[in-house]
């Protein structure tokens, strides 16, 4: 497996990420040694909060929110996925499979030997996550999640496989415009349930998987900020013609939040992380199956703390909630508090709230 290694360099200017890395050092199946890069903060007698982001950011997605945190006593774990961050980058495609960044982040969570956490993850941090907690239950005291789930779709109809395959593999050019109006078209239907095959979720998700995986250098850092900063249509009118004509480098207008999203990306090589991880996403039935059903049955007897705190206004993700309390009969549901998919940013001191609220409590 080939990897590749951020500069640290890269990350000297990143503003509001003062926090001190830590990295420890995995073996993937194939022995090779992949670095994974996490913060620590906090008191070290407090209890735990492990943070797990998704695709396409990394850690500096808490950095709003940790200060609430830690002024609570709440100690504050968040570690970059590897293909993030300040972590190693597997290169290939291949690389990125479900299982094997459930296995990675395993064997992290092993080597440093956390127990007794509190599980909170968004996006693929969710969906890793959720996957870990079954796998190694009794390090986990209490889960909470949000804006994220585990698909499990064994009954897709053939004609939407074959409309999904084909669809990804069409010669249709999307561009980070044309996308982003897909994403706000989106009706946040599950992504694990939905009977119908002329709005069936896998047909609305694969205009992101197949953006993604066509676009060598997909732009991070505008995805980023036209979900969490507010943006004039003439500013991301002008950032768009910049990306289209492959000078987005010289963009002049970068915000401090485009610049981190940015930076562990030194050019697209590096990009493979966040180009191939929503083609995992089990919108249809895939390899990663028998395994997404094995972690369902498991929090179906689930009986220690378990939140859903979903932003109630996330055009991706909405449906699933409904699916995450009915696969865990024990789950109980958090007021919505809006802010979109990545609430992190934008509702740091809400979400943070819940969840100190959330750890605090007795069961």
């Amino acid at each position: 497996m080939k990897v590749l290694r951020t500069p640290d360099k890269y990350f000297a200017n990143i503003k509001d990420y003062p926090f001190e890395p830590i990295y420890t050092s995995i073996k993937a199946k194939d022995g090779t040694k992949i670095r994974i890069h996490h913060i620590d903060e906090g008191p070290r007698d407090g209890p735990i909060l492990l943070a797990m982001h998704g695709q396409p950011v990394w850690s500096y997605l808490y950095s709003r929110m940790i200060p609430f945190l830690v002024k609570a006593g709440i100690r504050v774990i968040a570690p970059d996925l590897p293909g993030y961050g300040k972590s190693d980058k597997p290169a290939s495609r291949e690389d990125y499979s479900f299982q094997n960044q459930v296995d990675w982040m395993g064997e992290w969570l092993k080597e440093n030997n956390f127990t007794n956490l509190t599980f909170f993850g968004q996006d693929w941090g969710g969906l890793i996550g959720l996957r870990m907690v079954a796998q190694d239950p009794d390090r986990f005291i209490k889960v909470s999640m949000g804006n994220t789930g585990l698909p499990y779709n064994p009954d897709v109809p053939q004609e939407i496989i074959d409309k999904v395959k084909e669809f990804r593999a069409s010669d249709l050019k999307l561009t980070p415009m044309t996308m982003q109006k897909e994403i706000m078209q989106m009706d946040g239907k599950s992504l694990s349930k939905d009977s119908s095959t002329a709005f069936h979720p896998a047909l609305k998700f694969m205009y992101w998987q197949k953006f993604t995986w066509d676009t060598t250098n997909l732009p991070v850092g505008f995805v980023c900020s036209t979900m969490m900063e507010k943006r004039s249509k003439l500013s991301m009118l002008i950032h768009h013609t910049f990306i289209s004509l492959d000078i987005e480098r010289f963009y002049p207008f970068a915000s401090d939040l485009i610049k981190a999203y940015e930076a562990p990306f030194p050019d697209p090589s590096y990009k493979m992380g966040p180009r191939a991880m929503p083609s995992h996403v089990p919108s249809i039935p895939d390899q990663s199956l028998e395994e997404q059903r094995k972690a369902r049955e498991f929090f179906s007897t689930w009986d220690k703390p378990f939140l859903s705190v979903f932003a109630g206004d996330d055009p991706v993700t909405n449906g699933i909630e409904q699916d995450v309390l009915a696969m865990c009969p024990n789950a109980k549901r958090a007021p919505h508090i809006g802010g979109g998919h990545f609430y992190q940013w934008t509702r740091p001191k809400e979400l943070s709230t819940l969840l100190i609220n959330f750890i605090k409590e007795n069961k």
